[in-house]
């Protein structure tokens, strides 16, 4: 039987470890380009769903294509704005796509992306994205507004970690009904976001929706998001409340 030294055994392994690091590199740089695309249908699928489009996806053969196909339709125009409301000369869906790193950073310092989205009749609603904290992980989701800047058009809301038939219930249709029509300013203009109540009476509360029964954290968790990312939206919306 041979026997084989420490030495031998060592480099051995290291040149395992070195091939096998290389090959999964590789594999990695080929499957990226796929990956990168996955994330940008799924964005501009969410986009659309916050007012209603692309609800036939599941049906079509080549679903990529036909995202894409909608988005271009449907999303007239989109842009940046900084807290103060000022427009900045960044690329809304780059900024959609890394939000992670604008969620991380004080308010204050973070860029906003919107979405302007056409109905084939001519009438405009405004998207923007906003992400936050569950119980397990990451929240996020979409919002699309009236012209108003004031009432929900739509919501579309999504998890990694949440707990199913509790905290996951965020992206059920159900829940994310319930915030269209209601407001995000009061009668004064002054903005008070959508409370997530528990136990409350929601229906005659334009300000409020009701939260998931045994899924108290993800509830408050979605409540903040929406509190803290609409946030930096106030002076653009103001602004463009005035326009209108």
């Amino acid at each position: 039987m041979k026997s084989y030294s420490n030495t031998y055994i060592f480099i051995f392994s290291v040149i395992m470890v070195v091939v096998v690091a290389v090959l999964l590199s590789f594999v990695a740089m080929q499957l990226k380009p796929l990956q990168d695309l996955n994330q940008e249908i799924e964005r501009k699928e969410d986009i659309l769903a916050s007012v209603g489009e692309a609800e036939d996806v599941s049906d079509v053969k080549d679903k990529n294509a036909f995202i894409e196909q909608e988005f271009e339709k449907y999303i007239a125009d989109s842009y940046v704005v900084n807290f103060n409301g000022e427009t900045v000369d960044r690329d809304a869906f780059e900024v959609t796509l890394n939000i992670k790193v604008q969620a991380d950073k004080p308010v204050e310092e973070r860029l906003y992306p919107v979405f302007v989205y056409t109905a084939e009749g001519g009438a405009h609603k405004y998207i923007v994205p906003v992400r936050g904290k569950g119980l397990w992980g990451p929240i996020w989701g979409y919002m699309a507004f009236e012209p108003d800047m004031n009432t929900i058009a739509g919501a579309i809301f999504d998890h990694s970690k949440e707990t199913p038939g509790l905290g996951a219930e965020i992206n059920t249709n159900w829940f994310e009904e319930e915030f269209i029509g209601k407001k995000i300013f009061n009668e004064q203009g002054e903005f008070v976001s959508i409370g997530v109540l528990k136990n409350a009476e929601t229906a005659n509360n334009p300000h409020a929706v009701d939260a998931i029964s045994g899924g108290t954290i993800t509830s408050n968790g979605l409540d903040d998001m929406l509190e803290d990312y609409l946030a930096g939206y106030v002076a653009h919306f103001k602004e463009k409340r005035t326009e209108n």
